[in-house]
């Protein structure tokens, strides 16, 4: 189905380990378990910085109850400590440099999306995607 607006470019975690080098591939087989037809994310920015693509960026996505119909989701891989498994900011820096390329394409061609993480929505509660993204967002110069 396809999206007829983007209000929000919305950051998730795969809230997997750091150690863990997966991508679009392995999120999509996990999505798939759970019975959705594919992926939930448009993009996944894997450790080493590469952004893979998940579903079109003009198809509905599946990774904000509420705002699927408007809005682009990204994953950045990692978010869970080696060792307790708990919340973590611990993307590396080519992760980081790829998001910021990313949100600025994005926002050349939905000049009036916002950038959220996923726990900014209202009744979220999980930790995803990890960090602080408003305040992340604000310094770096994207909207939220």
């Amino acid at each position: 189905m396809t999206r007829k607006s983007t209000n929000w470019l919305v950051l998730h975690c795969s809230a997997t380990r750091a150690i863990q080098d997966i991508g679009a591939r392995e999120i999509t087989q996990w999505h798939r378990a759970q019975g959705w037809n594919t992926i939930g994310y448009h993009f996944v920015i894997r450790r080493n910085g590469r952004i893979e693509k998940g579903r079109p960026d003009d198809e509905i996505g599946a990774h904000v109850q509420g705002h699927n119909h408007d809005s682009i989701g990204i994953c950045l891989v990692g978010g869970l400590n080696n060792r307790t498994f708990r919340p973590e900011n611990n993307f590396t820096p080519q992760q980081w440099d790829s998001l910021k390329k990313l949100l600025t394409g994005l926002l050349r061609k939905y000049p009036k999306a916002k950038v959220l993480g996923h726990r900014d929505f209202p009744g979220v509660k999980k930790m995803c995607p990890c960090f602080s993204a408003k305040p992340w967002a604000k310094k770096n110069g994207f909207p939220t």
